[in-house]
């Protein structure tokens, strides 16, 4: 089994290695992103289960460091309020916990980050109209088909797999392409 997971890792990964569309909508996200961050923007991050670590996980990654020492960048999740997400949840409902808090945190030019395995969760959905209302950039990390996000996304990452592993293990490696080539572009470097 062992041996299994890691071909199909590998499998996947040399999928986006020779998928040209996937690079420039990557290339397209970064220069989003980093268009925002430089103008004084804010990157907002989000997602359940798995892809909520992964977006505490990218948020860290700017806020902090990747690569290089530099400046912190405006990088937040939108999972980590605890208060706001129960009490959101609890007195509107959870497809509303995160478009309430781009409600209320985000403006025109922010960048609202959401990552899916499925684009088709009801809070991510509603998230990403919330986003679009306030003028925000919206961007859908999905799986193969990417979902109703999709339709929703300014720029949509589909990772070509059907298998949630491999989507999220593709997700990471994703955000990490999009960590260094922001970090590059602000900041110089490798």
């Amino acid at each position: 089994m062992i041996s299994s997971r890691i071909r199909s890792h590998l499998t996947a990964v040399k999928t986006l290695l020779n998928d040209s569309g996937y690079q420039e909508t990557v290339r397209q996200v970064a220069a989003a992103m980093t268009g925002a961050l430089r103008s004084g923007g804010k990157v907002f991050f989000y997602g359940n289960g798995g892809s909520a670590a992964d977006a505490q996980h990218l948020a860290a990654e700017l806020a902090g460091r990747y690569l290089l020492n530099r400046q912190s960048l405006a990088a937040w999740t939108l999972t980590n309020n605890m208060s706001a997400l129960t009490a959101i949840s609890n007195d509107y409902s959870f497809d509303e916990v995160y478009s309430r808090q781009l409600q209320g945190l985000g403006v025109a030019g922010d960048v609202a980050f959401g990552i899916s395995t499925s684009g088709n969760s009801p809070n991510m959905l509603r998230a990403a109209e919330s986003a679009r209302e306030k003028g925000m950039i919206t961007v859908g990390l999905t799986g193969a088909t990417g979902g109703k996000l999709r339709s929703l996304a300014d720029y949509c990452i589909c990772i070509p797999s059907g298998d949630t592993p491999r989507i999220q293990e593709a997700h990471i490696l994703t955000g990490h392409i999009l960590c260094e080539l922001i970090e590059t572009e602000l900041c110089g470097g490798k």
